[in-house]
Order: structure tokens, then sequence, then C-alpha cells
């Protein structure tokens, strides 16, 4: 009998509409007009965060923030820096992801979450999903965030999976797809921005809609 089959995930911008739960807090705080580049700006922010001594993902979430309004010289609304987390269990997933996560998990494949949160956090997130998650690694328990290879550790540990038989999805080239070559792992990136490829995955999707026939070609049943 054959060993299981695992994909992993990214969650936010993967699985869930990370650009779009940011954006509709920006607007709301900011208006409408500036919030695609206060985006930009908030992204590059975030990831100076993550690389700093280790904070909880809520707290990067408040400071990125706070640092963006005064880089920006902007007002921050008293009581809005903690925004962004207070708006993420409602952030929602890409139409096409839990009908694919589902059908997944009726091929046979097991799925982790591989993800720079917390476990409230994505506690939340999975139940947007609406799919059944085999695992799910946190920053908040690895205290480290991707692309640190302590999440990709974590996981094979805890499973014991195959690493021929496992493959890692993900939107984010910096986060995910550099370290799973790093590590010597099969990845897929969902390229949902009409990116470049630095580094080249195994396969590139501009969304989940054919992953699972992507997958079953990647590691036979």
């Amino acid at each position: 009998m054959a060993a299981s089959r695992w994909a992993t995930f990214d969650c936010y911008g993967t699985l869930i509409d990370w650009n779009l739960g940011i954006r509709t807090e920006f607007e709301r705080i900011f208006g409408v007009e500036i919030a695609p580049r206060l985006l930009e700006r908030y992204h590059e922010l975030e990831r100076d965060l993550e690389s700093e001594p280790f904070r909880t993902y809520r707290e990067v979430l408040s400071l990125a923030l706070e640092r963006l309004a005064q880089d920006e010289q902007i007002q921050l609304p008293e009581g809005e820096s903690g925004a962004l987390a207070h708006s993420l269990p409602d952030w929602p997933p890409f139409p096409e992801v839990p009908a694919v996560l589902a059908e997944l998990r009726e091929r046979g494949w097991l799925l982790a979450i591989l993800s720079n949160t917390d476990r409230d956090l994505i506690e939340a997130s999975q139940r947007q999903l609406g799919v059944p998650i085999d695992l799910a690694v946190v920053a908040e328990e690895v205290e480290s965030y991707k692309p640190a290879h302590a999440h990709w550790e974590h996981f094979f540990e805890a499973t014991a999976a195959e690493r021929g038989r496992h493959v890692h999805v993900a939107a984010s080239l910096i986060h995910d797809i550099a370290p799973a070559k790093e590590l010597g792992l099969r990845s897929v990136w969902i390229n949902r921005l009409g990116e470049e490829a630095d580094p080249v995955p195994d396969r590139e999707l501009s969304d989940l809609a054919e992953l699972p026939d992507v997958l079953d070609e990647l590691v036979l049943a």
C-alpha cells in the first residue's frame, strides 16, 4: 500500500484572499483612493517585521499598520491599530478554494497549512474554508516566520510524511516557493498576480481550479 500523499498550503494569499481583507480595512480607515498604494507598502513593512526578533502575528499586524501610518504621515484613528487582526477571521477564501480542498480530500490527499500566523487566527480561517485540515503549523508555535524552514521541519516531524509524496502549494515566491526549493521539495506556485517566476516552481497555476489534477500528476496515488 502506498504511503499517504500530503499537500501543504500557505493560507493567506493562497487559500484566503489576504489582499482583499487588508485592502477592505484600508479603504474603511484611510479611504478608497489611497488604499492600493498603502497595500503595497504594507506588505514590505510586514515582511521587515517578520525578519526581526519574534513577535506574534497579531502584534505584527498592529505594528505594521502603525508604521504604515507613520511612514505615510497619515492619521491612524484611535483604537484602530488592531483593525487587521480584528477583521482577519472574516477574510474570505478565494471562490474556488473550498471545492478544490474538498476534491483533494475525496482523492485521498491529506491537507496541511503552514502559515505565518497565530493559532486562533488560523482556526478562524479554517472555519471560513469549511473543509477539514489534518494539520496546521503556525508561526506562533514554531516562533519563526517563513521563509525560514521551521514550519516544514515541524511538519515533517509531526507527520513522518515522505518527502517524495509531498507537494507544497503557495502564492508567495519569497515566503514559500524559495524555501521549498532550498529544501528539495516539489512546489506548485499559485500565481494570482501575474508575476514572473523566480525561483521556478515545479508547476504554475493562476488559481487552484486545476490543482487536483496537477497534484495527482506530481504524486501518483
